[in-house]
């Protein structure tokens, strides 16, 4: 408080950053560099708003970030992993260059450019395998089970990453869309997977946002418009500036209105992908399966610096139709955070359901995945920080099986010799784990072997049928929607399962 006549003391922000600067630059015990110093306090500036999403992305950072905005970068089109110290090719992207020089899955790359890449990290192997589109590029491959090295020189060229992770018709159906992320063309290509899965003969969709983190806010709400009626409210956002005070509607009337969906989500669906389950759920479009979303309740924009790279800054918070912040709301000082939660706000659909506010997207039909069993815990708990190089042995054996063609089915069934072999293959690379804790977690053993060989023997989509026969919220999807005869008989169902839950 300032007394009557007393001259201010305002201290000028900038000078005294100067004078902090310079003691620190001068007689700090350690030298720190100008760099470092102003680094510091821009991280300290923007960590200081006390929002999560606000940072800034050097060049690189800013690189990668556009990346998967557009879904667009200039390689040979591979997806690789690394296991023993060796780079395998998971899978070639369809039609990019890798796969038109006739690169399979489960080939080694030996040598990029004359270099050796064993024991490389996967983003020392990206920045060799990326560059301008048109440039080339030296590889080394070897295929399963032969010892010979094939020399090939492949052309980068413009590749897009679809973000369409996986679609397919299930039984019943049913059609599956597995969304990747919200780029600037994922309404696009959900519109024409959707339309080709109902040529196909799908009645319904499941569209899993599961492990979705969301992306383009104007995505979010494309994908969302092809599912509601036109007018019909999308969400809204609100910030500092008018200019960040939107609503968006449907613009057109929906593509497929008799398509009964389903749209799983888990703690890990945010942003982009919270619009669309909240703007589905909000309308009775959707029956939402799945657990609780991150609860991402706002808008990000990227401004590009002078100096490189960008600022993230958040601008805008967004509502779902009925109003809904699905945003977590902040812990009250000094007291526990569940405790200080206050109690999530209530909306009503127009048939009536209620849906919560704050903290997600509450599902209306929640299954988690199961608690792991005690065997599985045991077993991570004994490989510990050798969990590489179990994976390491799964993948290793899955390929002698490649190379041997001894797997004729892809429903083939893991033997007891099989498992005896993955623990000997472990044994060779050092991993020490009782015979009996192996043993007892034989079932997962052999699930997660059964992916590696579908994938490896048989292809991506071999692998995936493997596992949804194993995915426990996606059959309750499939069960769900082959029982109902309507969106609204969905919904209905849906409540039903989940009073019982609650009741028990």
């Amino acid at each position: 408080m300032f007394q009557r006549g007393a001259k201010s003391t305002r201290v000028n922000g900038s000078k005294l950053f100067e004078q902090v600067r310079a003691a620190v630059r001068d007689d700090y015990v350690d030298t720190v560099s100008d760099a470092h110093v102003y680094q510091m306090a821009l991280d300290g500036m923007l960590s200081g708003l006390d929002d999560p999403y606000d940072t800034y992305l050097n060049e690189d950072r800013a690189s990668r970030l556009a990346e998967r905005t557009t879904g667009n970068y200039a390689g040979i089109g591979l997806q690789v992993d690394v296991r023993d110290g060796s780079l395998v090719v998971v899978s070639p992207l369809p039609g990019g260059p890798g796969e038109r020089a006739g690169i399979l899955t489960g080939d080694r790359i030996a040598q990029i450019d004359g270099k050796v890449v064993n024991n490389w990290t996967a983003e020392e192997v990206q920045q060799l395998l990326r560059g301008p589109p048109g440039s080339p590029v030296n590889l080394v491959i070897q295929h399963p089970g032969s010892a010979a090295s094939i020399a090939l020189t492949l052309v980068r060229a413009a590749i897009h990453h679809s973000a369409i992770k996986r679609a397919a018709l299930l039984d019943s159906h049913i059609g599956y869309v597995a969304l990747a992320v919200f780029s600037d063309s994922t309404a696009n290509e959900l519109s024409h997977t959707v339309d080709s899965l109902v040529k196909l003969g799908a009645t319904s969709l499941t569209l899993d946002l599961r492990a979705n983190p969301g992306g383009l806010l104007a995505q979010g709400v494309a994908v969302s418009d092809l599912f509601l009626d036109r007018g019909e409210r999308i969400a809204s956002t609100s910030g500092r500036d008018s200019v960040d005070d939107v609503v968006f509607t449907d613009s057109t009337a929906q593509r497929w209105p008799n398509l009964q969906i389903v749209v799983l989500v888990d703690g890990k669906s945010a942003s982009a992908a919270e619009v669309v389950a909240g703007a589905l759920q909000d309308h009775d479009r959707a029956v939402v399966l799945g657990s609780t979303t991150y609860g991402k309740g706002s808008v990000q924009h990227v401004f590009p610096v002078k100096a490189g790279g960008a600022v993230r800054l958040t601008t805008a918070r967004w509502l779902t139709p009925l109003g809904r912040s699905i945003a977590h709301p902040a812990p009250v000082p000094g007291e526990d955070e569940l405790d200080s939660a206050p109690p999530r706000p209530k909306y009503k659909t127009a048939s009536g359901r209620v849906v919560l506010g704050g903290g997600g997207i509450t599902p209306d039909l929640v299954i988690a995945d199961t608690v792991a069993p005690a065997e599985n815990l045991a077993l991570m708990r004994a490989l510990g920080p050798n969990v590489s190089l179990f994976h390491d042995a799964l993948t290793a054996y899955a390929l002698q099986l490649k190379a041997s063609n001894s797997i004729k089915s892809p429903n083939f069934v893991v033997s007891s010799a099989m498992l005896s072999e993955i623990y000997r293959q472990m044994k060779a690379r050092t991993v020490d784990v009782p015979r009996s804790t192996f043993d007892d977690a034989a079932p997962l053993v052999s699930r997660l072997f059964s992916y590696e060989v579908a994938r490896y023997v048989f292809g991506a989509d071999a692998e995936f049928m493997r596992k949804a026969a194993d995915d426990r919220v996606l059959k309750s999807a499939e069960q769900l929607l082959a029982a109902s005869h309507s969106q609204a008989d969905a919904l209905r169902r849906a409540a039903e399962m989940q009073g019982t839950r609650t009741r028990e």
